[in-house]
């Protein structure tokens, strides 16, 4: 285990369990990396639908330094934690068709769901020639076909959708990659709207990358936004890097560590932060997220669910390689965001 300095622990509040909830190993097809997922609750079960990476293991990677082949799996349970049983076909798989990407060859990667309206929907990134686009994709109930309705320019990723219209508008979370700007490397966090999910403007910045307090690189979007009566509830990943850190994981040099944090968003106005917990959420700080996978130390949350009796569930993946849960009180999570605005 690499010690990285300084040392960095999850929110008092969280508690992870003791191994992930979804594997490789649990899949019924070719499977090397399964993470990143969205999940939701739809029509009485729990619905994840997950990145699967496949087609090479850590020797062949180590040659070729690809992955070449990536597909988009689902997975439904009854609690949300275990006995996941994961569908046999995918509702992607790469390379993705014309009919299915409007045009365009490629992949589709990192989904999030959310459901609007009682239709559920996924927000995806897809790799292209001239950069990443971010996709919206609407979903049957069924989980069994997803039809692209829009994919943005280039080069924008992260993309998380609000459950619900505001003003009337769909809103969504996004992370722009600002290429010619007086910071060249700038990562930071906007929100836009939209009348249909399709066309999409509006775009107002949220949260610069350089302002974090527990990071000094990048940061986006995470999970799709939960609502409560103080607020949108919104998780968002940053990152930490250090020349001095090297390998963690398959490649040469992995000198990064990826966190959760967590914010609380104006219910009205999205773009006007409330409150934001001035330490990470979510850490490294289990062996499954610092001693094995693809990139250790690397969380990455993309589902957020909120229980009826104010239990939240979060989750994540973990060294680009497994997919895991950590759960919290929703008043808890709350009085993180609102005491550190303090």
């Amino acid at each position: 285990m690499a010690i990285f300095h300084p040392i960095r622990k999850s929110a008092p509040c969280i508690k992870k369990l003791e191994r992930p909830i979804l594997t490789p190993a649990d899949m019924p097809y070719e499977s090397t990396l399964v993470f990143n997922a969205g999940v939701t609750k739809f029509n009485g079960k729990y619905v994840m639908v997950f990145r699967n990476d496949y087609g090479t293991d850590e020797e062949r990677f180590l040659k070729e330094r690809c992955f070449p082949a990536t597909s988009i799996g689902v997975a439904v349970s009854d609690n949300g934690i275990d006995n996941w049983q994961v569908r046999t076909t995918h509702l992607f798989d790469s390379p993705v068709t014309k009919a299915e990407s409007n045009g365009w060859i490629g992949r589709f990667y990192d989904p999030r769901i959310t459901v609007i309206e009682g239709k559920p929907y996924l927000c995806m990134a897809s790799d292209s020639k001239r950069g990443i686009q971010g996709v919206i994709a609407e979903v049957d109930d069924n989980f069994e076909k997803a039809t692209v309705l829009s994919m943005s320019a280039p080069n924008n990723r992260n993309m998380v959708l609000f459950p619900e219209r505001i003003g009337g508008m769909y809103m969504r979370l996004e992370r722009p990659m600002a290429m010619y700007s007086d910071d060249a490397y700038c990562f930071d966090i906007w929100c836009s709207k939209s009348p249909d999910l399709k066309f999409w403007g509006d775009i107002k910045h949220i949260q610069r990358h350089d302002k974090m307090p527990f990071s000094n690189d990048k940061i986006g979007p995470a999970a799709p936004p939960v609502k409560t009566e103080k607020g949108w509830l919104t998780t968002f990943h940053c990152v930490e890097s250090n020349p001095e850190w090297g390998k963690n994981g398959w490649e040469p040099r992995w000198p990064h560590r990826y966190m959760g944090g967590i914010m609380l968003l104006d219910l009205e106005d999205p773009s006007k932060i409330l409150g934001m917990y001035k330490q990470p959420l979510l850490a490294p700080d289990m062996p499954y997220e610092t001693d094995e996978g693809f990139r250790q130390n690397t969380i990455f949350p993309g589902g957020m669910i909120l229980e009826d009796d104010g239990e939240v569930k979060i989750y994540y993946g973990a060294s680009d390689t497994y997919e895991c849960v950590a759960t919290a009180h929703v008043d808890e999570l709350l009085k993180l965001c609102l005491e550190s605005n303090n």
